[in-house]
């Protein structure tokens, strides 16, 4: 409740929308969940860590948080946003979707997918008001990526993998980059893939917008 009302009704960003979070429980997801929640919009966690979901909606806004145990996809918001004529849907692929040899095979081939789909969906529901974009992040210390590596601390993994000197990218940092492609700042921004520090990241997380009715 505190956090919420940290940024003032002026200044939210999100006022009036609502956001489907997948992958809301943990990690980006989480952190999107956080600051969405502040500038505004009324948040769902999609997610199936249940009892760590419902501690997070607590810690949010009780009035505009709910979460519902799930795993979503675009075809679902789509199905939504097209009688509404409006909506942003953004994905979280990697830096993995743009070049090559820093992930497995399986991982770089699926980041690539990502963006692909995102590129076909927003010019098919481009007609309908509807924007579609992907988030890359470069390597991130969340929790999944620290079980991943276990032999290596947060600084190290920070060190190892930050290409920007004397700057850690951390899940709010992507969590920005979402409400900046969630608000009305970013009207007329679809098909992009925005890239954030350059690297790879494990953690894949959805975010989908819709307009309140």
């Amino acid at each position: 409740m505190g956090s919420f009302s940290s940024v003032s009704a002026a200044a939210r960003r999100l006022e009036g929308k609502v956001a489907l979070i997948t992958g809301g429980a943990s990690g980006i997801g989480e952190s999107t969940a956080r600051i969405f929640s502040k500038h505004g919009a009324k948040v769902v966690i999609a997610d199936i860590q249940d009892a760590l979901s419902h501690s997070i909606c607590k810690e949010l806004n009780p009035q505009s948080s709910s979460f519902v145990h799930c795993d979503f996809g675009t075809k679902h918001a789509a199905r939504v946003m097209i009688p509404a004529r409006k909506g942003s849907i953004i994905t979280t692929a990697s830096t993995s979707s743009i070049i090559g040899g820093g992930a497995t095979h399986g991982y770089t081939s699926s980041k690539h997918g990502v963006v692909g789909l995102m590129r076909n969906t927003a010019v098919e529901l481009g007609q309908f008001g509807i924007r579609v974009n992907c988030v890359s992040p470069y390597a991130i210390a969340t929790p999944l990526l620290k079980d991943f590596l276990k032999q290596l601390d947060t600084n190290k993994i920070s060190n190892v993998f930050s290409s920007l000197k004397g700057e850690v990218l951390k899940p709010e940092d992507v969590a920005e980059a979402a409400l900046y492609l969630g608000s009305d700042e970013s009207k007329y921004v679809s098909g992009h893939n925005l890239v954030i520090d350059g690297g790879f990241t494990i953690l894949n997380t959805g975010f989908c917008l819709f307009p309140q009715s």
